[in-house]
């Protein structure tokens, strides 16, 4: 599979990954290695990776506790105070094994340290092969409000190897289609219209579904590397989707929600907004709406709950002059930025949801 080439650095696939490695750490590139992991990643993806990194340099290994819950600056102090402790140095290579809660603080640790080190991705869950990983965004949560802290800084590489998608939950998988569903409904109909039927799919089919999603973010970014403009896009669900993952990660009473679990909640409710302000046809609507639920299942929200997530978006990081600005849909495979949006409309797309 060819290598993507982004900005300054590229993203290799499955066999390709190990290759690039082995040639990049050739005696004199590097000091030594951080590689840094969760629990979860440490126990069913280290051993594979540790056996294909073929190099004398010293290794340490970083381990923090998964889920969204430890994307925290405490945590990311843990990272700075091991890597000073083990004796890093601008020299060193930090290698992030793990979902997109890792590399996004594995990224923002490297990136700080010293003013700036080298660092590798390699996810290791769907979400962060076709999203999380690329695009030089790295960061932390502020309290439950997500990457309100970070930086862009591209890695050094990508290096995404889909065999460790064998290690990962059904709910986990779920979780990634979202960001796949969403690079079709922004950018590419045909691609969109490859996940009405998902039966059958074949290890290669996912392979061929991850590369051009990869693609379509990678083509996103290339054009607006800092999110000035068209990189909006790629929040498409994500203003409403943020708030509700924030608010289940908050609340006592909430099951929390993983990303892409969200994400599929904010791109339902935000298209049909998209109709609501005579952009998007209904019967596209109708469409997601259905395709979407067929993979998730669906959440109940009260009245209350509602509230709380509108409240919740005075904080996305899109909004200009204090008014929350979406992304929308004005028919799948081409989106819109900066459309504002009056909170009644956001109660009817609840209710549509619901319904």
């Amino acid at each position: 599979m060819q290598h993507i080439t982004s900005s300054g650095y590229n993203i290799y696939f499955n066999d390709d990954c190990y290759s690039y490695l082995q040639a990049l750490l050739a005696p004199g590139s590097y000091s030594n290695i951080f590689i840094i992991a969760d629990e979860n990643t440490s126990q069913h993806c280290l051993p594979n990776f540790l056996a294909q990194l073929a190099t004398e340099l010293p290794i340490e290994i970083i381990e923090f506790d998964a889920g969204e819950i430890n994307k925290t600056i405490e945590t990311c102090i843990q990272v700075w105070h091991a890597l000073t402790d083990m004796g890093a140095d601008r020299k060193s290579l930090v290698i992030n094994v793990g979902g997109g809660v890792l590399t996004d603080l594995g990224g923002f640790a490297a990136s700080t340290f010293k003013r700036g080190m080298d660092f590798i991705n390699v996810p290791t869950t769907l979400l962060a092969m076709v999203d999380a990983s690329v695009g030089g965004k790295t960061g932390i949560d502020l309290g439950v409000l997500k990457n309100q802290i970070g930086v862009i800084n591209n890695p050094v590489a990508v290096l995404i190897d889909s065999q460790y998608l064998e290690t990962l939950p059904a709910a986990e998988m779920r979780s990634g289609l979202a960001e796949m569903l969403k690079h079709g409904l922004i950018e590419d109909e045909k691609y969109w219209a490859q996940f009405s039927n998902l039966d059958g799919l074949t290890t290669n089919d996912l392979d061929s579904l991850i590369y051009r999603s990869v693609q379509i973010k990678n083509e996103v970014v290339m054009q607006d590397p800092t999110e000035k403009g068209l990189r909006k896009i790629l929040n498409f669900g994500h203003t409403l989707g943020h708030a509700i993952e924030s608010y289940f990660l908050e609340s006592p009473l909430k099951t929390t929600l993983l990303h892409g679990e969200a994400i599929a909640i904010g791109m339902i409710l935000e298209a049909h907004i998209s109709v609501a302000k005579n952009l998007l046809p209904q019967a596209e609507y109708i469409q997601i709406k259905e395709v979407i639920h067929s993979i998730f299942p669906k959440v109940e929200f009260t009245p209350q709950d509602i509230d709380i997530v509108i409240g919740l978006l005075i904080h996305d990081k899109k909004n200009e002059a204090g008014k929350v600005q979406f992304v929308l849909l004005e028919r799948i495979g081409h989106a819109v930025i900066n459309k504002e949006a009056e909170n009644q409309l956001i109660f009817n797309a609840f209710g549509d949801y619901q319904n």
